[in-house]
Parts: structure tokens; sequence; C-alpha cells
């Protein structure tokens, strides 16, 4: 019988590159199937083949190619915000305060769109299911439709440029395969992004996916991450000028508010520090009124005030009391869980991001 080719890695076209040559040197026949013949340079589809019966041994080389890669340190030219796209159901105001966030930390943006090609398709004929893998004019159709968009995409950007409606900016795009969340943890843990700008669905809307996704990386990544709901009601970036700061007084919290500080730069801006407790205790107001001293100090002109809602881990209380107070964005630091407490112990972004319509702030300091 005929040794078939089996799909070992789908990587980008420098990766499989690689890949391809290492296997060879150890004298397995490798196949890279390019699906954009194009532009071979872009990373986007390129999968590499093997003979089925090399496949355990590929694996292991393989392996120990992507620990090698996993190790290295990501090498930063320059600042960078990370603005993940969905054509299909994108928010637009993540653009809009993208650029100008951008522009505020002097960072070019990189716009990132992740497509997902099926393994297989199903067609019904008399009630009966037949499953045929997908072949390669179906994964051009994708790819194809992809760089459209991205084309489509890029040319409303320069004609918004052209009009003075965003900040002359760098940007540029980068497309994937495979799961959104998975692929922009990847790249955070790769490019070490300055901020990553979402969007989310908030609390109004019954589809879930895209809240799910914000969630994921706002849990995961250690890049700050800012998610803008779709029903956001302010319209400039410059409207973002209260926020409320979630602290547990916990000594990173500091360097958290001056990330907030630097990154939402405003003369007019105004941070309330808010704790969350099942009843109030006089210490706790005593941490509080610490805080704001502390920055009223160092940020003259900052606008500080603190107040303790009396909730631990409820999100609705929380939400109501920022919405009551008028605050523009809530800001807070949280640890990164892993996979095992993020399921059967969400975090505040989980829960907030599918109770709230104002924008979030996440640090992981």
């Amino acid at each position: 019988m005929e040794d078939k080719l089996v799909t070992l890695a789908i990587r980008t076209y420098q990766r499989a590159q690689m890949i391809k040559t290492v296997l060879e040197e150890e004298g397995i026949e490798t196949v890279i199937h390019n699906l954009n013949l194009e532009n071979p340079e872009m990373a986007v589809g390129v999968r590499v083949r093997i003979k089925e019966s090399d496949l355990p041994r590929a694996l292991k080389i393989v392996e120990e190619m992507e620990k090698a890669w996993e190790d290295e340190k990501p090498v930063r030219e320059s600042k960078t915000v990370l603005i993940p796209v969905d054509f299909a159901d994108q928010v637009p105001k993540t653009i809009d305060f993208g650029f100008k966030m951008a522009e505020n930390i002097g960072a070019e943006i990189v716009f990132l769109y992740v497509y997902f090609t099926p393994a297989f398709t199903i067609s019904m004929n008399n009630d009966v299911s037949t499953y045929s893998i997908s072949d390669s004019e179906l994964l051009r159709r994708i790819i194809s439709s992809a760089n459209a968009d991205v084309e489509n995409m890029g040319n409303l950007i320069k004609k918004r440029i052209a009009n003075g409606e965003l900040p002359n900016l760098k940007y540029r795009f980068e497309l994937k395969e495979g799961v959104p969340e998975d692929q922009i943890l990847d790249f955070c843990k790769k490019h070490n992004p300055d901020l990553v700008v979402m969007g989310s669905r908030g609390k109004k809307i019954s589809n879930e996916l895209l809240g799910s996704v914000t969630a994921e990386v706002m849990e995961s990544c250690e890049t700050p991450v800012f998610a803008i709901p779709i029903l956001i009601k302010q319209e400039k970036f410059s409207d973002l000028k209260k926020i409320a700061f979630i602290t547990n007084f916990d000594q990173k919290d500091l360097i958290a508010v001056d990330k907030v500080i630097s990154t939402f730069d405003n003369p007019e801006l105004e941070i309330c520090f808010i704790h969350a407790a099942d009843k109030k205790h006089a210490w706790e107001e005593i941490m509080l009124s610490g805080i704001k001293a502390y920055f009223s100090n160092h940020y003259p002109k900052l606008k500080t005030n603190y107040a303790i809602v009396e909730s631990t881990d409820s999100p609705e209380k929380i939400n109501e009391f920022v919405e009551q107070m008028q605050v523009d964005v809530l800001a807070f630091n949280t640890r990164r869980k892993k996979l095992f407490a993020r399921i059967f112990n969400p975090g505040l972004a989980y829960k907030m991001i599918y109770h709230s319509d104002i924008p979030l702030f996440v640090t992981h300091v």
C-alpha cells in the first residue's frame, strides 16, 4: 500500500521552510503546501506534509523546534498596538480608539485577522452524511476572501487617514489560521505588544462568541487589554475622562494605575479608586484615602476620589455603581489564571464582559 502524505503542522511560510530543512536533514521527505502562491511570504496557511510512516519521528523533531521557538525572547523593534479584527463582526470603535491610543504612546498598529479552515465538509444526500477532506480550492477561497477583506479595510483606513479622521500612523495586517484567542495570545507571547484593543459584546447582546474570545484574552494575556463594548456611548477617545480603578490594596496596583494614567492621557482625567467588600471597615477607607493622597502628590493635576462598593464578587453590583457614577472606563489589575481555574473560578474580567456596557482596561502587573 502506498504511504500517504499527512499534515504534520500548519505554520507561517518562514517557519514551514525551517521545519522542512531540518526534517530533510534527518532524512524525512517533506512537502510544504502553500495556499497563497501569489504571495508566498505572507503568513497564512502553509502546511508541512510528510509520509505517514515518518510521523512519530517527525513529531519529536518538530516538538523540539517548537520548544526552542517558545523559549526565544520576543524582539521588540518598536512600540506596537495589536487590534484583532473580525471582518464579519467588527466593533467599529476599536479602530478609532486603537489609532488614538497608538498615537498617544508613539506606536504602530498591527491588525490581526484569524480565519478558520474546517478539517472536513459535510454534505447531506437522502439523509446520509458524507464527510470529505477540504480540498485546496476551498482553502484558496477562504484565503482569497480574507485577502479581499484586508484590501477593503486597508483602503478604508487610507481614506480615513487622508480625510483626517484617523492619525497618520504606520499599520500592517497579519493573517493567521486557527482559533482566534489562541492566535492572539500566541502573537502577544512572541511579539510582546504594548496594548491589545478588542471589541466585546456587552450585556445587551445575546451572541457571546465575541465576548468569550475577549474574556479569554483578558484573563490569559500578559499585555494590557482594552475591551470596547459594541454599545459604547463615548464617540471619541478624548471622551474617556472618568476611570474607576478597582483596588485590593496590592502594591502592584500602584504600577497598574501608572499604566492607566499613561494610556488614557487626558488633561481632564479623573480616577475613582473603588474597593469591593462585604461590609465597610474603617481600615479600608484609610487605605483608599492613602492611595488617593499618593497619586494626588505624584500627579498634582489629576482629579482623584474613592469609594467602597459593598460587594465582593457580584459584577451586577459593580456595574450598577460605575453606571451611577457615570464612569467611562472600568480598570483593574488581575493575575493570569490557568485553564482549570478559569473554567471553575472565572475572574472579574470574564464576569464583567457579560454584565457591562462600560469599556474595560485590564493589566497583569
